[in-house]
């Protein structure tokens, strides 16, 4: 979600407890394409793409997700080298095959001095402080006129996609501020772009498929020096592309008894833009699936309650636990889902979000 979106690691928690007493960040107007880009004087930042896509004979339906996570090491700023690592670069991508309700994943992690201008030929990692332009390795997610292209060379699946922005940007919280938590430390940037419209080719296990119409996407890009409260244990989230060309954000951050710490979220449609005051987002569980893997139990259905409806959220395929022990450390849940309305009529499809339910997140 916002915070997203899982810097989970132990290293990561190092990196972030160099800031855990840092004050209270200035509210800066957010100016595009700069703040589509990198911020390496902040400790934690993501970029979060998770979307929909339907083949092209509309047979075929996957959700996909593709994550970039770049975090700051404070010790190694003032190192003359060219060699030294300033920032690492953690990726995570994952594909949901509906059909055959099976979740195919993998993760990337590698340093980046963090040279600008230009591309250090040194790094296997680079983030851009101009614009929305990301690689690790063969994997990148860049800006190309109006339009974000992703390109993921994974273990058993590929994605080749462009998405193209059908709205303009929406700034979480306060005009692009976002509180995370009681204290005023606990915020973050965070803007979104919902309902970017997809197309590409996904493969899998050698079998390409075209990407057809009705393929939605979302971006988040978020960065923090402190996102979570020292009382919090994961996070709920939610971003959902709905049918009429609303859009609707839903969070809450939990401690170890499941209540809520922080909420909020937002609603826009027909131009207008609705923030979430605390207190006004609840997470109800109504069906659990346990992972086999982590043992970890995971609520696959709830109901949303949100100033602008109450919403039934159904997982499409229950497994779609992701394990980055690898690269950020921990194990979450991250996948497509489908939104009834109060009504019961479906009326959204995107992505929902479940952290620290196998462990208490470390960030």
């Amino acid at each position: 979600m916002l915070d997203r979106r899982a810097m989970l690691g132990a290293g990561l928690g190092a990196t972030l407890a160099m800031h855990l007493n840092a004050a209270p960040f200035p509210h800066q107007t957010l100016m595009f394409p700069r703040d589509a880009g990198a911020h390496p004087d902040y400790a934690i930042e993501w970029w979060y793409v998770t979307g929909y896509a339907l083949d092209d004979k509309a047979e075929t339906a996957f959700g996909f997700q593709l994550t970039f996570f770049r975090s700051r090491l404070p010790k190694t700023q003032e190192m003359k080298s060219g060699l030294a690592a300033r920032q690492l670069v953690f990726a995570h991508a994952a594909l949901t095959d509906v059909r055959g309700r099976k979740l195919w994943h993998d993760q990337r992690m590698a340093r980046s001095s963090g040279a600008e201008p230009g591309y250090n030929p040194n790094d296997a990692a680079w983030t851009s402080t101009r614009d929305t332009n990301i690689q690790l390795r063969d994997w990148t997610l860049t800006r190309q006129g109006a339009d974000l292209h992703a390109h993921i060379n994974a273990n058993e699946f590929s994605l080749a996609l462009k998405l193209a922005a059908s709205q303009p940007v929406l700034l979480q919280g306060d005009r692009g501020l976002s509180q995370k938590g009681p204290d005023s430390t606990q915020t973050s940037y965070y803007y979104s772009l919902p309902q970017l419209q997809v197309r590409g080719e996904i493969a899998l296990q050698g079998k390409r498929f075209t990407v057809g119409a009705g393929s939605t996407a979302w971006l988040d890009h978020e960065w923090s020096h402190q996102i979570m409260p020292p009382t919090a244990v994961g996070w709920d989230w939610l971003g959902i592309n709905l049918f009429d060309g609303s859009a609707l954000t839903a969070f809450r951050l939990r401690d170890k008894q499941g209540n809520a710490v922080w909420d909020g979220g937002s609603f826009r449609t027909r131009g207008k833009l609705f923030i979430f005051q605390r207190g006004e987002v609840t997470f109800k569980p109504q069906r659990n699936w346990k992972s086999p893997l982590s043992q970890a139990s995971y609520p696959v259905e709830w109901i949303v309650r949100t100033p602008a409806d109450f919403y039934t959220v159904r997982a499409l395929v229950d497994n779609q636990e992701m394990d980055s022990r690898a690269s950020t450390g921990g194990i979450y849940w991250e996948g497509l889902c489908e939104v009834w309305d109060s009504n019961q009529r479906l009326v959204g499809r995107g992505y929902l979000e479940m952290t620290g339910y196998a462990s208490p997140m470390r960030l």
